[in-house]
């Protein structure tokens, strides 16, 4: 007696069609499309999640450059001093702190150019 994998294949049918739930036409009916279409969309989630995290960090250095240029100082200069000075600010960290409160970075600016 052979053993069939009808439940098993339908239960796996049934969770990359649920998968694709909302994909145009074919892609979220038929099962073969749907497989593909899943696994695309998967790979370019991924990639999205790592090309985030590139935008935040560039957003980043436009606020603290920004923030810069009205005092007058370039951004790569600041960055420079402030490795010099082992400041351990990160770019996000020091966005907020342009972005909110002006005072404070004007303090970090005088404590790297000193």
């Amino acid at each position: 007696m052979r053993v069939k994998t009808t439940v098993i294949k339908r239960a796996k049918h049934k969770k990359i069609l649920k998968l694709a739930k909302g994909y145009r036409g074919a892609r979220s009916k038929l099962y073969r499309t749907a497989k593909e279409a899943v696994f695309h969309a998967g790979e370019y989630a991924f990639s999205g999640r790592k090309q985030r995290k590139r935008q935040n960090k560039k957003h980043w250095i436009i606020l603290i450059n920004a923030a810069l240029r009205e005092e007058g100082i370039n951004y790569s200069l600041f960055i420079n001093k402030l490795n010099k000075k082992n400041v351990l600010l990160d770019r996000k960290i020091l966005s907020s702190i342009a972005e909110n409160d002006r005072s404070t970075f004007k303090k970090i600016i005088e404590f790297v150019n000193k």
